[in-house]
């Protein structure tokens, strides 16, 4: 590395460079040192320990940053080790790849999740691990804001229906017991939240004239993660009977990571999807209650 004045101190021994400090910050993470979830010292403590300005620091911060290995990167608080699994270039079953992601989103002071979805069984289980970590004091976020569009009850779905057509339609009462059922479990879980921990959780759902072909969350308008619904007969048992109907298993859908920071096709694909959706949850959808 060649020593530019930039790089020497007052008296006269060598400063680190940025990308020296992120090195050797980079490396506290990848030997344990520094954990999941940990805080960073504040940006003044780094700069006396590294000897630098805190404008060196900053430029460290935004390296890890970029690598994916911080987050709650903000002037208000030091940031935390990120709470993630590796990026992989493989698209992951959403059951496996979305709870590490809203893990992440929650290490963010204040949350915000959009999510157009079939019925919010996945998301449901998926939060239990932000909410699990919370309890145990890992992760702090300040507010949670959820909105969530599912297909209303009033319209005849594309999927799951029966595989032959009925006088009345059980497979649409099933997937409507399981809607409600689950959207009720996932809102209690999060507003609790505000008795237990204080913190200002909002659950908000509205119904879609229309059957999405596809699963989407929005992370805090950074991220988004889109999986297709693909569809196949099978059978499932309900009440007295086995219904034989064409569904989608979503919680076998691959999810596609699309991040605002990774490219510019990733940028622009993050903010038209938050674009539709805003779109969708202002105009065309209705209040949905859940019964």
């Amino acid at each position: 590395m060649v020593v530019t004045q930039e790089n020497v101190a007052v008296n006269g021994s060598r400063r680190l460079s940025p990308q020296e400090i992120a090195d050797t910050l980079r490396e506290r993470i990848r030997t344990g040192d520094l954990k999941a979830g940990d805080r960073l010292p504040t940006q003044a403590e780094l700069a006396e320990e590294f000897g630098v300005e805190r404008g060196a620091v900053r430029q460290a911060l935004r390296a890890l940053q970029e690598d994916g290995l911080l987050s709650n990167v903000s002037k208000g608080s030091p940031p935390r080790i990120a709470e993630r699994l590796p990026v992989t270039d493989q698209p992951q079953p959403t059951m496996v790849g979305l709870a590490p992601r809203l893990v992440e989103a929650f290490s963010a002071p204040h949350v915000r999740i959009d999510v157009v979805c079939h019925t919010a069984e996945t998301l449901m289980v998926a939060l239990s691990e932000p909410v699990r970590l919370i309890h145990e004091g890992r992760i702090h976020p300040e507010s949670v804001d959820v909105r969530i569009l599912l297909p209303s009850r009033d319209i005849n779905l594309a999927f799951p229906v029966p595989v032959e057509a009925l006088d009345d339609n059980p497979v649409h009462q099933r997937w409507l017991d399981m809607r409600n059922a689950q959207g009720h479990v996932l809102r209690h879980n999060l507003q609790a939240l505000r008795s237990t921990h204080g913190i200002d959780a909002r659950v908000r759902f509205r119904a879609l004239p229309f059957t999405p072909p596809v699963k989407l969350y929005l992370l805090n308008g950074e991220e988004a993660l889109m999986g297709y619904y693909v569809l196949t007969r099978r059978e499932e048992p309900y009440e007295s009977q086995t219904l034989d109907m064409y569904d989608a298993l979503g919680s076998a859908s691959l999810l596609f990571s699309f991040l605002k920071q990774a490219a510019q096709r990733d940028a622009v694909f993050v903010e038209q999807s938050q674009k539709w959706f805003d779109g969708l949850w202002d105009t065309i959808t209705t209040d949905l209650t859940l019964s």
